[in-house]
């Protein structure tokens, strides 16, 4: 996974490609090892993707760690290297280390005002993680 955030995006392609985004979700509803031709099938049926450029995609997923694969049968199957809550942990962590370099001294206010906004119960969810960490500390 690269570092590129496009914040216009929508979930997973906010972090990965569009393409990459919708093999990942593929490869997330199957409890084992998959082929590419499987998950040509299922995402084919949406989005317009020649079997070769499924391959190509998911051989990058490989590269980048977000899937592994290994030959079973004598063909290639493909699987998620993180479950779907464990990649978004992964994920939101980079994100935010990556952010807390730019202006650390504004974006815990940011962050507050934009639960605030958005989401007033989350507001209230990160009120109890701040006192749960502040007791671990100490």
């Amino acid at each position: 996974m690269g570092d590129a955030v496009r914040l216009s995006a929508d979930g997973l392609a906010k972090v990965l490609g569009d393409l990459e985004a919708r093999l990942l979700t593929a490869v997330w509803q199957f409890d084992e090892p998959v082929t590419a031709r499987t998950v040509h099938e299922m995402v084919i049926v949406e989005h317009e993707v020649a079997l070769l450029t499924v391959v190509t995609v998911l051989n990058k997923l490989v590269e980048k760690q977000i899937l592994t694969r290994r030959k079973l049968h004598g063909l290639l199957h493909y699987e998620a290297a993180m479950a779907p809550g464990d990649f978004h942990d992964f994920v939101s962590r980079r994100m935010v280390e990556g952010v807390i370099d730019f202006a650390p001294e504004r974006l815990a206010a940011c962050f507050v005002d934009v639960l605030a906004e958005r989401d007033p119960a989350q507001l209230d969810r990160l009120a109890r993680l701040v006192d749960e960490a502040r007791r671990r500390r100490g």
